[in-house]
């Protein structure tokens, strides 16, 4: 299961040895777990982790980690990097408004599978 709160992404597996729901928040250089023996519970666990380590970071006077950036590296095949030109140049858009595009109606499509925990 993946949720979101806050613009900050978890993760929840099972783990079997603690018979628990447990979870990490994803794509942070800091480390925030949080588990709870059913689905309510970690998704609480979840909000619960987000705002102490906000709090925490707050507290310290220091920014928090934030998961993106808003730059995207992105590598390819010299046959795609001209497929990707010649769709955005018929489009009379740069390769990186037509994949901006693109890509954004593809994590529309996969976002509905996330769960919003706000």
């Amino acid at each position: 299961m993946i949720f979101t709160y806050k613009g900050y992404t978890g993760e929840v597996f099972i783990d079997e040895d603690a018979e628990v729901l447990a979870g990490k928040v994803l794509d942070i250089r800091d480390v925030i777990t949080f588990e709870g023996e059913t689905v309510p519970e970690v998704k609480q666990a979840f909000r619960d982790s987000v705002d102490d380590y906000l709090d925490f970071c707050h507290e310290l006077g220091r920014k928090a980690n934030k998961p993106f950036s808003g730059k995207l590296a992105y590598r390819t095949t010299p046959e795609r990097h001209r497929q990707i030109f010649m769709a955005a140049k018929n489009q009379g858009k740069s390769i990186n408004a037509w994949m901006d595009e693109a890509l954004a109606a593809a994590a529309r499509w996969e976002e509905t599978k996330v769960i919003s925990v706000d």
